[in-house]
């Protein structure tokens, strides 16, 4: 791994958690298969649904609650909703989607985490 970049810091630029050069996302959302500097090989990564759960946590539930408090304080139509509690949404939700993947790709392959096998005995 490069030792001029932290793991954390090219998981949330979307770099290789290897070499911290080549890319590891191809297009918004989807890994590549591979590095395109060091060719270290991405099958490793499966964030599963851990970005979204973080994006929930740190994002949709304070506006969802602020939403909530809009609507009971202050009995408020449909419409302002959809111009305050839906662009919050929008803007904590889909922006912290990918440098939270890259993030966990990265820890993924700092602690050389891997499914476990039908074959493997735990103990």
């Amino acid at each position: 791994m490069n030792n001029d970049m932290p793991i954390w810091k090219t998981g949330l630029l979307g770099k290789c958690p290897h070499c911290g050069e080549g890319h590891l996302f191809n297009g918004f959302l989807t890994l590549r298969k591979h590095c395109e500097v060091c060719g270290l090989d991405y099958g490793f990564a499966d964030p599963a649904d851990g970005p979204a759960f973080f994006v929930m946590m740190i994002g949709c539930v304070p506006v969802v609650v602020f939403g909530l408090w809009l609507e009971v304080s202050f009995r408020t139509p449909v419409w302002v909703h959809l111009v305050t509690t839906l662009p919050l949404l929008l803007l904590t939700c889909i922006p912290p989607l990918r440098p939270i993947k890259g993030w966990l790709v990265a820890l993924q392959y700092r602690s050389k985490a891997e499914e476990i096998r039908a074959d493997q005995r735990i103990g």
